[in-house]
């Protein structure tokens, strides 16, 4: 930055030089028109530095003065330097600086505002790219805390078990090995989850389109997840309106009825209920699941679409699910070029998400 505001006066004195130097050079040619042969005027001897005839200062005089013109023009430019160079890199330098802290693991690093516009609203683009890196590490810490929490269970208990059986503590009965197996299968359905996830997030999830009958999709849903129902004493009702067929991924949207559907149920008490609807607005098609459960506060509806968020005990990995379900349905939802929303009135009021995918 030194350099900088050396080179800004440099520049700015040598503007003024040459400014004053085209000065001189057009008044010697001046005088020299006015004196030279074709004028008809006769020489004069002058005393160096003594005004001319005519009261004007000679030539000499005009050169000392260029030359304190020259000097103070390099003063000024050196100080208007310093001060411009002040001005410019001393934002320049925050910058620089908060870089280096950033790029050293110092996230929470931001910089102080000044200067010109252009200055303020590159301090403005930097601070928010530093803030929305922080923002994505406490995401990743939280997510791989939340990671090595649901694995840890799973993975302790196929330990503890397949331990006792080798240390012949125990022989493993057929409801030991069924324990084991569900926990096996918890662990597929995380890391595929996660995968799945991660496919999403970086637009690389596979789609294999093709026109689908959403009614018969929600038909083999409620079909699939009726034993579920009827276990828990809570009412499944269809009430879908008749849909064209949309061009959609069958085994992804499949998926999404089955996360919502399912999640429902796990959240509604015996004798509640659960409601599918659908149909179409505006060209395009949207599906509703609404059950009579739990409901969620306003300031949970905003993160409940995040991985392995929960809002009580009723989320964790005791209630059969991985804690991604309804990331997964926001993911696959968005990647249809659709979109989700999440509405409650309140506990124990109930949920209602609603799907909108494009008509075509």
């Amino acid at each position: 930055m030194n350099r900088l505001w050396v080179r800004l006066s440099l520049m700015i004195g040598g503007v003024l030089f040459l400014v004053f130097f085209m000065q001189f050079l057009a008044i010697t040619f001046d005088r020299d028109a006015q004196n030279g042969p074709g004028s008809g005027a006769a020489p004069t001897l002058q005393t160096p530095g003594a005004p001319g005839a005519d009261g004007e200062p000679d030539q000499a005089e005009i050169a000392r003065r260029l030359l304190n013109f020259m000097a103070l023009s390099l003063v000024v430019g050196l100080m208007a330097g310093v001060v411009i160079g002040r001005v410019v890199s001393a934002p320049m330098t925050d910058l620089a600086r908060a870089a280096q802290h950033i790029g050293a693991g110092n996230l929470d690093t931001r910089v102080k505002a000044r200067g010109s516009r252009e200055m303020l609203q590159l301090a403005d683009t930097f601070n928010k790219m530093a803030a929305d890196l922080q923002h994505a590490e406490t995401l990743r810490n939280n997510l791989m805390a939340d990671v090595s929490h649901e694995l840890r269970t799973p993975l302790t208990v196929l330990e503890g078990n397949l331990r006792a059986a080798l240390d012949r503590v125990y022989a493993l009965d057929e409801a030991e090995i069924a324990n084991l197996y569900g926990q096996t299968r918890h662990l597929m359905r995380l890391v595929n989850d996660l995968r799945d996830l991660s496919l999403a997030e970086t637009h690389q999830l596979p789609l294999e389109k093709q026109p689908t009958d959403l009614n018969a999709l929600v038909t083999e849903t409620l079909q699939a997840l009726e034993p579920l129902a009827v276990e828990k004493g809570v009412q499944l009702a269809d009430q879908t309106d008749k849909l064209p067929q949309l061009t959609v991924d069958p085994i992804r949207v499949r998926q999404v009825l089955f996360n919502l559907i399912f999640n429902a149920l796990r959240h509604t008490p015996a004798d509640g209920q659960v409601f599918i609807s659908a149909g179409l607005r505006e060209g395009e098609a949207w599906l509703a699941v609404q059950d009579s459960g739990e409901g969620l506060e306003a300031g949970h509806l905003a993160a409940v679409f995040d991985r392995f968020y929960r809002a009580d005990r009723s989320r964790s990995r005791e209630t059969g699910g991985t804690g991604l379900g309804l990331a997964i349905v926001k993911a696959i939802v968005e990647a249809h070029g659709g979109r989700i929303e999440a509405h409650s009135e309140g506990k124990g009021r109930g949920c209602r998400f609603i799907i909108t995918l494009p008509g075509r």
